[in-house]
């Protein structure tokens, strides 16, 4: 956070979009990690699974993509960086593919561990307080909505 935040200020920006590709990088290798194991251990992916992942990447993609572009990003920039975003969330897939046999459940726990956490740590700084600033009193309503869709959708697929 110091170090987006410093690097934000050199630069007359905002922190925010780059706070939030951050968050994303952070959460979403390991997640791609534990996906790329799950696969490779022939469990396969649910629909839920697929729908979180999308669900939870495509506000905080947005979020970041439109600060960045209130900060001053190109869009060609934006193209680039979640170019390489994607890129290196790939390369997590194939990396947890590769050590699916060795992977214990309690790796594989550990991993799980370490991205709700870092998704915590960008909810908490980054995207509630911003979504609360800018979607007002809506924010939290949407959010448990979510939560909900999130909760129905592990039961029913």
């Amino acid at each position: 956070d110091r170090a987006v935040e410093r690097s934000a200020a050199r630069s007359g920006g905002s922190s925010s979009g780059a706070a939030l590709t951050v968050g994303a990088l952070l959460d979403g290798i390991p997640e791609q990690l534990v996906l790329g194991i799950g696969l490779a251990a022939g469990e396969g992916v649910s629909l839920a699974l697929l729908v979180a992942i999308f669900m939870s990447n495509l506000p905080e993609s947005i979020a970041a993509t439109a600060d960045s572009l209130d900060g001053g990003k190109t869009r060609r920039h934006l193209l680039v960086q979640w170019s390489l975003v994607a890129v290196v969330c790939a390369l997590a897939t194939w990396g947890g593919g590769l050590i699916a046999d060795v992977a214990s459940p309690a790796l594989t726990g550990g991993i799980q561990g370490f991205a709700a956490g870092a998704l915590l740590v960008m909810l908490i700084d980054t995207m509630i307080p911003e979504a609360r600033e800018k979607g007002g009193e809506r924010a939290g309503l949407l959010t448990v909505v979510g939560f909900a869709l999130g909760a129905f959708l592990s039961l029913v697929v």
